[in-house]
């Protein structure tokens, strides 16, 4: 439904609640009903060092040294990081850079682990089965020590989202089973198969932030899950104020500012935090996750993965130990060749486009795409001059103006994209998608972003330098102050002695006086 029809029939009372904007891409679910299987061992896993958002981790181990399965390989740096767990048991041979997911092919330092088959367990961490009566602190470490992220690829600390702050109460928690992008099929899988693990997560969840209701969300392209996650509501005895919400299917209806709106008609102030009014809004991947650190004691070491597209003889949804390597997942099955083939980790939307195969799975690893050359070009071809036919505004989620944004950025003004509120964008790619000048408006968002960030680092580095500067002169007049008045005091206490060389006493210095006397009456011959 065209934006201005959809605005009318939301005025009308046709239609609750429906956030603006938004597109209907292709689904391509071409793995919606296969069940989840599970990945073989890789000979070799590779951990990159920081899989989330905020400070990398540093490793716990050195080559050489033998690890179990769920056992703490790298310690969090700074509080907004979680640490990286062994995802089986084997040798650390090596620690170096390798590349991870991300468009430039860069690297991160990553620990290789070589599996030696037994898949051993460590069972330093025991299962908090009486999780009702639990202090909800200890089960937030819980999560914090089992190295929990969002699984639904922002990958932010679980165990910050779950914090209980008296400022903020929280009265609702959404669970989000949207799973908006296209090809993308893991969450729901998972609501078919795990629905009783996920809707104990969720009571979980409510007694850590004490939250009286929830609302579970799921598109109307997925009835399976919509099925098992009624029928497993219906059966469970413990939960009230519970609903299961059935959402028209449209992108990027899984964006948490927008499915907030679509279910409550809220909205989240610029700058502001969905806490900031009553709300968590947690994925289900990550919900099922929390279940097993919690009542399982399970670090994150796996998640499941949906490996699609057109080129791709068979497509699947794996449950993969992170760090297998993508090729490996690719040849099983059954893609060998990549020449002419596009990567994409994530969706078709907003995942990131690979420059080749040779890259980890890693926490953020909900989705790999291998498209063919026909549906990349399709996709991105050479840009136009825009046109001004507004379709980009009518597709943005938070009704922002894309394309006088990217002629801000394009042209380095900054400032002035900033009051175009640059930062309110999701980066969804809808504007980019209705483009029909092909013009790259994400690239340009970015661009800007990365750019202003840079500026803000180079400005506080040089803040931080003046004030370094100013400190320093500040206490080196403050010593000379205190120097100097230490002199002084020690003078007034401690007045200089009389030097003997340069005083004589009185006898002396009368026989000289007479002696100087005698020696100018003297005649010179008395002198001779």
């Amino acid at each position: 439904m065209p934006a201005m029809f959809r605005n009318i029939a939301q005025r009308l009372g046709m239609m609750a609640h429906s956030f603006p904007g938004g597109v209907h891409p292709d689904q391509h679910k071409l793995t919606g009903a296969s069940p989840i299987e599970v990945c073989e061992l890789a000979p070799v896993h590779i951990l990159p060092m920081k899989q989330h958002i905020g400070a990398p981790c540093s490793p716990l181990v050195t080559v050489g040294d033998k690890v179990l399965r769920g056992q703490k390989i790298a310690k969090s740096e700074g509080y907004v990081s979680v640490p990286v767990h062994a995802p089986t048991s084997g040798t650390v041979v090596k620690i170096e850079e390798h590349p991870i997911a991300h468009p430039s092919g860069m690297g991160m330092a990553s620990i290789f682990i070589e599996t030696d088959g037994d898949d051993a367990v460590d069972q330093t961490l025991e299962p908090i089965t009486d999780w009702q009566n639990t202090d909800p602190a200890v089960l937030r470490e819980r999560a914090r020590m089992c190295g929990l992220a969002g699984l639904g690829g922002a990958v932010f600390p679980t165990f910050i989202k779950l914090v209980r702050d008296k400022r903020f109460p929280i009265e609702t928690v959404i669970l989000n089973g949207v799973e908006c992008e296209p090809y993308l099929t893991s969450d729901h899988r998972l609501m078919a198969e795990y629905a009783d693990e996920i809707l104990t997560g969720l009571h979980m969840i409510r007694h850590m932030v004490g939250a009286s209701s929830s609302l579970i969300a799921i598109e109307d392209n997925k009835p399976e899950a919509i099925a098992a996650m009624r029928e497993a509501l219906a059966n469970a005895g413990d939960l009230d104020n519970v609903r299961v919400v059935v959402l028209p299917t449209r992108y990027p209806q899984g964006g948490e500012k927008q499915l907030i709106y679509s279910l409550t008609g809220l909205e989240i102030p610029a700058g502001k935090l969905p806490m900031h009014i009553g709300i968590v809004c947690q994925n289900v991947a990550t919900t099922k996750a929390l279940h097993d650190a919690i009542l399982l004691g399970k670090p994150l070491s796996e998640r499941v993965v949906t490996l699609s597209g057109d080129a791709l003889p068979d497509p699947a949804n794996l449950l993969v130990r992170i760090g297998t390597p993508v090729r490996r997942l690719f040849a099983r099955q059954g893609l060998d060749d990549f020449i002419g083939l596009q990567i994409v980790h994530g969706g078709p939307m907003m995942g990131e486009r690979l420059k080749g195969p040779d890259i980890p799975v890693v926490k953020s690893t909900n989705g790999l795409l291998a498209l063919g050359s026909d549906a990349m070009s399709a996709a991105h071809t050479v840009e136009q001059p825009c046109i001004r036919c507004g379709h980009c505004s009518e597709a943005c989620p938070v009704s922002l103006v894309p394309n006088l944004l990217a002629d801000q950025c394009r042209s380095d003004q900054f400032e002035k994209a900033e009051d175009y509120q640059l930062f309110d964008c999701i980066e969804c790619g809808c504007c980019s998608y209705v483009c029909p000048s092909n013009i790259p408006l994400v690239h340009y968002f970015r661009y800007g972003k990365g750019q202003i960030a840079l500026g803000r680092r180079e400005q506080a580095f040089a803040e931080a330098s003046r004030t370094r500067s100013e400190s320093r002169d500040a206490r080196i007049e403050r010593e000379k102050a205190e120097k100097a008045a230490r002199r002084s005091r020690v003078r007034k206490t401690h007045p200089p002695k009389a030097d003997a060389n340069q005083s004589s006493p009185p006898a002396k210095a009368a026989d000289a006086t007479a002696n100087s006397g005698a020696t100018a009456d003297s005649t010179p011959e008395e002198k001779q």
